[in-house]
């Protein structure tokens, strides 16, 4: 029988994290870097990825950077070949990376409907299919969270004045992407979950509407925004042993915000 905190253990685990360098991906890297990990982050800016890396290693966390856009679908396989000759293996994946388009449905673009599809879901898939093909399928173990969003369950209220038919599109398809994946990997031994966040610091709260900034707020049980430390403790819930029977899920992490809807 193990003892409970060492099922959170994860010394000698690796994990690569898309998004890295800030906001939720930084959270959700620290998190595991703290329970031992061994990292690799990646992100499209080199200067954010850097000061990432020197506050992490500040802290003690082993953490390499790979600048890179996963919107380039023709680069993933390199991505994966240098990560793997960093950790050797990747043992946790956390498909954080992701974009924004804000328009109303009727005068939203094709370009911005691609583009946000693209990186959100599109690459998504084919990171994870890459890492599971090359690295987890063959030592048949491995964990993957996918950070879907609060959107992916549902509209916005119309009282947010928010125009973001594609990422709520793009977020549904991830929830789909890990309930389709877990129940085809679960044989290999591959757990796949997705967290669905709710409102946190970023450039897409800060875009909607202050009225509607309110209303989610009040509309919010906790009465509050997700903070600096509120996806640590589910990140290392998924990624860890602590949730070998768990699979296939997507938890809100909202403070109770999808109840209330």
């Amino acid at each position: 029988m193990t003892h409970t905190r060492d099922l959170f253990d994860l010394s000698g685990r690796t994990a690569l994290v898309t998004g890295g360098s800030r906001g939720l991906g930084l959270q959700m890297a620290r998190a595991l870097g703290e329970l031992g990990a061994r990292l690799v982050i990646t992100a499209r800016n080199e200067g954010e990825l850097a000061q990432a890396r020197a506050a992490l290693a500040a802290d003690g966390i082993e953490c390499h950077a790979i600048a890179h856009d996963l919107a380039r679908f023709e680069r993933i396989a390199s991505l994966v070949d240098e990560a793997l000759a960093r950790l050797g293996a990747i043992d946790i994946l956390v498909n954080n990376a992701g974009t924004i388009w804000s328009a109303p449905a009727e005068d939203h673009s094709d370009a911005g409907w691609n583009k946000v599809m693209r990186l959100n879901s599109d690459a998504l898939f084919f990171l994870t299919r890459e890492v599971a093909r090359r690295t987890m399928l063959p030592r048949r173990r491995g964990s993957v969270l996918n950070v879907a969003s609060l959107a992916g369950l549902g509209g916005f209220p119309p009282a947010w004045k928010a125009g973001y038919i594609s990422y709520n599109a793009s977020k549904a398809a991830v929830i789909g992407i890990t309930k389709a994946l877990a129940t085809e990997w679960g044989a290999h031994g591959i757990r796949v979950n997705a967290i669905c966040p709710g409102l946190f610091p970023s450039a897409m709260a800060d875009d909607i509407d202050p009225l509607g900034r309110q209303d989610a707020m009040a509309a919010t049980p906790l009465q509050r925004f997700g903070g600096p430390d509120d996806l640590k403790g589910v990140t290392a819930f998924l990624c860890s042993d602590a949730s070998l029977y768990v699979t296939g899920q997507s938890l809100a992490v909202d403070g109770g915000m999808s109840a209330a809807f």
